[in-house]
């Protein structure tokens, strides 16, 4: 039970290419966003798509295969692990994100 700690898994469609960045050490880091969508029927019966968009962060060797073979639209699967920070604005509002830091990654398909 210890691997089901703050545990993700995610299956969805890419919504841009991702942005890579290089930093001075080599190490590369990839951000994205994840759409995943549920399909059910609302009370009246009538058929409801509900999608949901996810910030991903990918390092390394990950970050580098999200480069080179994914696009917009590109279905993945993915794990990782949830992570929550804050900051402040120029205004001065305290800002929250959160991420999903990729662990794992399959490629699944086109668009």
């Amino acid at each position: 039970m210890k691997n089901l700690r703050n545990s993700v898994q995610l299956i969805g469609r890419l919504g841009a290419k991702p942005e890579v960045r290089t930093f001075d050490n080599g190490k590369k880091m990839a951000k994205l966003s994840l759409a995943t969508s549920e399909i059910f029927k609302d009370q009246s019966g009538e058929k409801v798509t509900r999608t949901t968009w996810h910030n991903l962060v990918a390092w390394g060797k990950t970050a580098t295969i999200l480069e080179n073979h994914t696009d917009k639209g590109n279905e993945i699967a993915v794990e990782g692990k949830l992570t929550y920070s804050n900051y402040t604005d120029k205004e001065g509002v305290e800002r929250y994100v959160t991420e999903i830091v990729v662990n794992e990654l399959v490629l699944l398909g086109g668009k």
